[in-house]
């Protein structure tokens, strides 16, 4: 409690660096590799989620709750992956490894509200497949559009406070020695290390966060599909309990998707070289953004049915457009 009162008194000077140095992905060897799967994966990930927020937008029937969640994921994940990979290719392939204080805590606020976002949407998505297959009767009075929409803003409005204290913590350290930040981002954890005053709020912060935008939500989703699995062996018949489960298995991919390198990570923690270590966590927020508006687009029967649609249109569009030229 002393430490917390202490960050925060009046009238004390905070030495702050010009700038800090990323140096995460600099000793990886053959490294160039990862830069052009990185910009595939970018590529992809731009492409996708564009076209699976457009697709939304413009078929009337994907315009549910649940796709509001979709919806807010695929921006998520664009939002994520522009912040993140050209960032890192101008770091690390153009040699620009100098990123300025400001810019860095800009960086760190942007990179954590768009990962600890992606872990709430996997809440409410959840949430959303948990009425669905145990509340089906009920399902269109407990989730409607006015729910998840208060839903998701409760999250985006919890986890940009949650990273503002974050981030006015880190104003409140010193740096007075190294500046070099041994990650492939302007990584929290690996900056109020740095620090050589107190840095014991920085550290109770990134533990709880830890906590409350990691763990909380993959015990939720846990719970809900242990839920799933108990109503569909108590009330389905194989075929049904199938049926039931093939609509949450979209789902479950993104979940694994997310959460395998961040729980190796956490498991591991100091049996990981730090190398890999850096690996493993740039993929978790290069993965997800890319693969999942494929999982949606392949998996998700109203998904694949509003592209289907929208190519028979511009097919027929063109036909009228050279019938009228000819």
């Amino acid at each position: 409690m002393s430490s917390l009162h202490s960050a925060f008194r009046e009238n004390i000077t905070f030495v702050h660096p010009v700038y800090f140095i990323i140096s995460g992905l600099e000793g990886i060897p053959n490294v160039r590799y990862y830069y052009v799967f990185l910009l595939l994966a970018y590529g992809v990930s731009v492409l996708g989620n564009v076209t699976v927020m457009a697709l939304i937008v413009l078929d009337h029937n994907l315009r549910t709750p649940k796709y509001v969640a979709v919806f807010n994921l695929a921006f998520v994940d664009l939002m994520c992956s522009s912040a993140l990979v050209p960032k890192a290719i101008d770091i690390f392939l153009f040699n620009h490894p100098y990123i300025s204080y400001s810019d860095c805590l800009t960086f760190l606020f942007v990179c954590y509200t768009c990962l600890s976002m992606q872990s709430f949407n996997l809440v409410a998505l959840s949430y959303d497949r948990l009425v669905a297959v145990t509340f089906p009767l009920h399902y269109k009075a407990r989730v409607t559009h006015r729910f998840m929409l208060s839903l998701i803003l409760s999250f985006w409005v919890f986890v940009m406070m949650g990273n503002v204290i974050a981030v006015g913590l880190i104003n409140r350290l010193s740096f007075c020695g190294s500046v070099v930040i041994n990650s492939y981002f302007c990584d929290h954890g690996q900056i109020y290390r740095l620090a050589c005053n107190d840095n014991t709020p920085s550290s109770v912060i990134g533990a709880l966060f830890s906590v409350v935008n990691f763990w909380l939500p993959l015990v939720f989703i846990l719970l809900t599909y242990l839920c799933i699995f108990c109503t569909l062996v108590k009330v389905a018949t194989p075929q049904q309990g199938l049926r039931a489960f093939k609509t949450c298995v979209g789902h479950l991919s993104l979940v694994a998707i997310y959460f395998i390198p961040l729980l190796i990570t956490f498991t591991l923690k100091e049996k990981m070289p730090p190398d890999a270590r850096i690996i493993n966590l740039s993929l978790t927020s290069v993965l997800p953004p890319m693969l999942n508006p494929i999982i949606y687009v392949l998996q998700t029967r109203e998904i694949k049915v509003s592209v289907k649609k929208l190519l028979k249109m511009s097919q027929k569009s063109k036909i009228i457009i050279i019938k009228s030229t000819m």
